[in-house]
């Protein structure tokens, strides 16, 4: 056994692949901060030119590239309230108030170094334990997501603002809008309006880039000159943070870790409702809540945190069981066969050094991280230097190339100026952007799963407390209705 981890460690340190990892972490990194430019997007391109190496320099580039991509989200998100990625847009919450108050230099360092930690945790995890937790993960039912769906809906509250109602509201509208599409069920058509464009549903990227970016253009452009921009524009191009502030946050780092770590195991979460998650936890749980989307570090390493460590938890399904963890893994897993490596039990019978090499990549791509992470920070905050009668064209520009490129659809671009608007009008009446997210990205995840337990259960409630995990959820469910309800007429002094 030392022997095959030597031999792993020894064949990961050669010139070409270390280099390989510094240039997949660099060019997640790039895709990841483009917004609409998506680091499944930069994986699938990458892979016809991996063709010709080995497996495992073809799998340095692609992890660091998996890496990477999960932390470039943040940049777009901080500086331009425009996340890169769907999982950045819990990091836009207090990312972007940080940097319009002048500190979006302590908001980049934060999220480079909470995505940093989660990287090492994650990968700590998924050495140890990648078997027995993907067996954990298989355990999850049809009664076990919905139990979960339901709970991550009642945390909505978390992450609602100053008002539980509207944000209930908004998170009903984006279930109500995951509605969209066929039925998953018996494939009939919903809210389609005979538009065959919408049989997939509304696209994510789409609702996301509306929601965030073209809602924020609106705002922006209605006063071009605001103090807040100045203040934004005078951050210092780095990633300073000090260790005292860091360390403050850091029992919120290991929370989202291990936050990330389990929703990635768990096939169909992925990084987004672990971002979230993890958000409201860490706000829930802060002495002083009411900072939490008003500019809060803390919020900020929360989200990271667990945005990081789903891909530690979602290559535990796929590497042990052959089940990717989400869509990234599931274009990962496609790469494997590609190379003629089937992920699976059989992999770690049959080329167990080929495993332990792919845990020593992912540790040294955690390292590459900071290091390329800091250079494309200040890189990337050149961006706020630009006058905004300048920037704010191309970054309409980039909205509407990453939208229509996703899908190479211009029904895409409608929905992305449908819910620009929705999102504007939001913003005037304070509604909050993000339960709706959570609740669109949640909608198929837990229609199906009651369906489907409903039908085993030939219509029997009780299926949903049958299993220890499902009563678990329920109990957390309760137990985050009664501390939300008594927060709320707290605040309204009842």
């Amino acid at each position: 056994m030392e022997g095959e981890i030597l031999q792993s460690v020894v064949s990961v340190f050669s010139v070409l692949n270390l280099v390989a990892i510094f240039v997949g972490v660099a060019f997640g990194i790039f895709m990841g901060a483009i917004p609409g430019l998506t680091g499944t997007m930069g994986i699938a391109l990458i892979i016809p030119l991996t063709y010709g190496f080995s497996p495992l320099t073809a799998f340095c580039v692609l992890l660091g590239a998996y890496k990477g991509c999960l932390f470039g989200g943040s940049i777009p998100a901080i500086l331009l309230n425009t996340p890169g990625s769907p999982a950045a847009a819990a990091t836009v919450l207090d990312g972007y108030p940080l940097a319009q108050k002048g500190r979006g230099s302590e908001a980049m360092g934060m999220a480079l170094w909470a995505s940093v930690i989660a990287d090492v945790i994650a990968t700590v995890i998924l050495v140890l334990g990648a078997v027995s937790l993907a067996k954990l993960a298989t355990n999850f039912g049809p009664p076990e997501f919905a139990t979960l769906v339901l709970f991550a809906l009642l945390v909505v509250a978390g992450v609602s603002g100053n008002s539980l109602s509207k944000g209930l509201i908004t998170a009903s509208l984006g279930f109500l809008f995951g509605t969209v599409g066929l039925d998953p069920m018996v494939a009939t058509p919903r809210f389609t309006f005979d538009n065959v464009n919408l049989m997939n549903g509304i696209s994510l990227m789409a609702m996301l880039i509306g929601l965030f970016a073209v809602s924020e253009l609106l705002i922006q452009a209605e006063n071009l000159v605001e103090k807040q921009t100045a203040k934004q524009a005078n951050s210092k191009a780095s990633s300073s943070i000090s260790w005292l502030q860091i360390r403050g946050s850091l029992k919120t780092i290991c929370r989202g870790s291990f936050i990330g770590v389990v929703l990635g195991a768990i096939p169909g979460l992925g990084a987004t409702p672990a971002a979230f998650l993890s958000y409201s936890e860490a706000k829930r749980k802060s002495a002083t809540p009411e900072k939490f989307g008003q500019g809060e570090l803390e919020g900020v390493a929360a989200a990271e945190s667990a945005n990081n460590a789903t891909c530690g938890g979602a290559l535990i399904p796929l590497l042990a069981l052959g089940v990717p963890g989400d869509v990234t893994t599931a274009v990962l897993m496609g790469a494997f066969l590609i190379h003629g490596l089937a992920p699976g039990p059989a992999l770690f019978s049959e080329d167990i050094s080929l495993i332990y090499s792919l845990f020593v990549v992912l540790f040294i791509a955690s390292l590459f991280l900071p290091l390329v992470g800091k250079v494309a920070i200040k890189l990337f905050f050149q961006i706020t230097r630009i006058p905004q009668s300048v920037l704010l064209p191309i970054i309409a520009v980039f909205c509407v190339v990453g939208v229509y490129g996703f899908n190479n659809s211009t029904v895409d671009l409608w929905i992305m100026l449908g819910f620009g608007l929705l999102g504007y009008v939001m913003r005037k009446l304070d509604f909050p952007l993000a339960p709706m997210m959570i609740g669109f990205v949640l909608e198929p995840v837990g229609e199906q799963a009651v369906r489907q337990a409903l039908t085993l259960s030939e219509g029997n409630w009780l299926i949903f407390v049958s299993t220890p995990l499902s009563v678990l959820f329920l109990a957390l469910s309760v137990i985050s209705a009664v501390v939300i309800f008594r927060r709320n007429t707290n605040k309204n002094g009842v």
